[in-house]
């Protein structure tokens, strides 16, 4: 069940693998990003899931700290909006969830703490109880004050609390942006589905690289876009100039569509 599918070294590439397969099954992308109007959410990136140790351990979940801590520093460089949430439980308000799962993560769990490269960053820290950040909490309210329309979301899992939180934000009128190499789930299969029903009709899938750029540009930009093998932009295309980067994207495209 628990496979490893980023690790370090791999992340950037296999990131613009998978949009770009995404992208080749649902295409519509009608928000445009906008850093001053954005605020970042990271989900329960907490010791929990990544210290080897726990048997939530997810084992590609460290491969994602990096490009998040990135992001982290380009927003708070810009003064815009990160939340961290930890996700802690108590009998009485874990509800279904200790019943799927016959297990809870208690508030006095060491392994509760956000990583502490994560937590490093100063950011806003907020407790929740659900798979969805803003069920019974007043994370919308946090936003709002903040005059935040669109929410960045990364952190895990992938399937559960991201996914389930992307929705939450889709029905509450914020433009949803997901990152595809800045969330992490138990295994591919998990973390494809999830990428694919969302873009459906609930968000734009993203790469961390690609919001890291558009904050340090500081300017609307519309997603997803097409980076080449070296790095620069297609202008939302697959084409390159000498038709080798559309081979290239196709070839791409094929293998992640295989996956399933």
């Amino acid at each position: 069940m628990k496979k490893e599918y980023f690790t370090r070294e791999s992340i950037e590439n296999d990131g613009l693998l998978i949009q770009n397969s995404i992208s080749a099954i649902h295409s519509k992308t009608p928000f445009r990003f906008d850093p001053d109007k954005a605020g970042l959410l990271i989900l329960d990136m907490q010791q929990y899931f990544l210290d080897k140790r726990s048997h939530a351990f997810i084992p590609t979940a460290p491969a994602i700290v990096h490009g998040l801590i990135e992001l982290i520093t380009a927003f708070q460089e810009i003064q815009r909006p990160v939340i961290l949430t930890r996700h802690k439980n108590t009998s009485e308000n874990a509800g279904s969830l200790s019943r799927w799962w016959n297990d809870v993560l208690p508030r006095d769990n060491p392994m509760g703490e956000l990583h502490p490269t994560i937590l490093q960053t100063g950011a806003e820290v907020m407790d929740k109880t659900q798979y969805d950040a803003f069920y019974n909490t007043d994370l919308e309210t946090r936003l709002r004050d903040e005059d935040v329309t669109q929410v960045v979301i990364g952190g895990v899992m992938t399937h559960l609390c991201c996914e389930t939180t992307a929705r939450s934000a889709f029905v509450r009128d914020f433009d949803v942006f997901f990152l595809v190499d800045g969330t992490a789930t138990y295994n591919l299969n998990y973390h494809l589905s999830s990428l694919r029903n969302l873009s459906h009709g609930f968000g734009s899938m993203v790469r961390v690289r690609e919001i890291v750029n558009r904050v340090r540009d500081h300017e609307p930009s519309p997603f997803p876009v097409q980076f080449s093998n070296n790095g620069g932009t297609t202008g939302g295309g697959d084409q390159g100039d000498d038709g080798e980067e559309s081979k290239t994207v196709n070839d791409q495209k094929q293998g992640w569509r295989d996956v399933l």
